[in-house]
């Protein structure tokens, strides 16, 4: 991928917008977990260090356009931002009417972009009034990169210079290399509770990878492509014709898609429900797999052991339950282990990563949901699109 980066700007005297995920969880009142804010620090400290004057902004929760509520404020996150940095982070509430006017090495917030109106319909307008704010617009917000916004998208074509934050950079470049230039065998592993929701990327991954591991939901609907009795597992009978397709496109390239030949099965979806392992030929009528057995955990951890690469979205079982988390637990304790390139992303992902204290052996967390997605699927994310068109005009 072609496009400018940050640290190859000079930013010295020059004012840097920054658009940043710092969309937090809050709970009583108060920032419940930092993680995105303090994923945004290095290029926020790059730029202030070499002499910029730096504005944030960033979107918080999903407020209507137009309508400012308490809830909507960035002003804790501003706080938050301004004690990590040892500065004051001022919210700029009227920055059209009052373009702020920052000195070298100080910090502005703009209020809660998705409040303006034209957000997410990437109004041009918008974008410009935010390119006058700066020199230089850097788009650190990978989370936000599959949609065309006027944050994202618009701002950066209108800016005197747009480029890719540190944060950004380092998604683009973990993904292009796990994806674009993969060591290979390349195993990806892909699971959730449907096959509706991941069939395209199901479908892309089959014609890239050299193995492609299911779990969940979208492993008991490929048992039932193969016919196997499932009971009364999750799964969409539907779409086996399609599940059978991708195991079709597989064994034609010469991979496979490992199915599990033990499963563990609960006859509820509880915590608290009793477990029981079986061949996956054993289970009842009214059985619901919840896991795969550790036959199937081992023979999946045996795959991972010989990749060069691999790619990481969604847990193997219901792996909030201790009882139900074996497979999951295998398969991270395998990618921990493995010598490969491994990247992984998407919410459930990544709490198994952080329940089996793997997080420092993961080559790359990726801190995007839906752009991950996107980005496994081969679809255009628009906003790293326009960066590649800026950074190809020069």
């Amino acid at each position: 991928m072609a496009f400018l980066k940050l640290t190859e700007q000079n930013v010295n005297g020059k004012t840097v917008l920054i658009r940043a995920d710092m969309n937090v969880p809050f709970k009583d009142g108060r920032i419940s977990d930092d993680t995105r804010i303090r994923a945004s620090l290095k290029s926020i400290r790059y730029c202030l260090d070499n002499g910029a004057a730096v504005i944030v902004m960033t979107h918080l929760g999903r407020p209507t356009e137009g309508e400012f509520k308490p809830e909507d404020d960035v002003a804790p996150v501003a706080a938050h931002l301004g004690k990590l940095l040892g500065k004051e982070v001022n919210v700029l509430n009227d920055w059209r009417e009052n373009p702020p006017k920052l000195q070298a090495g100080e910090i502005a917030m703009l209020q809660n972009v998705r409040i303006n109106k034209g957000e997410k319909k990437n109004d041009l307008e918008l974008g410009k009034a935010y390119a006058a704010l700066c020199d230089v617009f850097v788009n650190d917000a990978f989370g936000t990169a599959h949609r065309a916004q006027a944050s994202t998208e618009a701002v950066a074509q209108s800016a005197p210079v747009a480029c890719a934050g540190i944060l950004m950079t380092g998604e683009l470049d973990a993904l292009g290399k796990a994806l674009k230039e993969p060591v290979r065998p390349l195993v990806a592993i892909v699971a959730g509770s449907k096959v509706s929701t991941k069939l395209t990327i199901l479908e892309s991954l089959a014609d890239k990878v050299d193995q492609l591991i299911v779990g969940g939901g979208i492993a008991n609907t490929f048992l039932l492509a193969e016919g196997k009795a499932i009971g009364k597992s999750l799964a969409e009978a539907d779409l086996v014709e399609e599940s059978k397709k991708i195991l079709a496109k597989m064994a034609a390239k010469g991979g496979s898609v490992p199915l599990p030949t033990d499963v563990v099965t609960a006859k509820e979806f509880a915590e608290s429900t009793a477990a029981e392992t079986k061949p996956i030929g054993d289970v009842a009528a009214d059985d619901m797999i919840l896991d795969v057995g550790p036959q199937s955990a081992q023979a999946l951890a045996e795959f991972l052991k010989n990749a060069g690469t691999i790619v990481w979205n969604g847990p193997v079982g219901v792996f909030e339950f201790d009882r139900f988390a074996g497979g999951t637990k295998a398969v991270a304790k395998a990618i921990a282990e493995s010598q490969a390139f491994s990247i992984a992303g998407g919410g459930d992902t990544l709490a198994a990563v952080a329940k089996f204290g793997i997080t420092g052996q993961i080559s790359y967390i990726s801190t995007g949901g839906g752009a991950f997605l996107e980005f496994l699927e081969g679809k255009e994310l628009p906003a790293v699109a326009v960066l590649e068109q800026r950074g190809a005009i020069r």
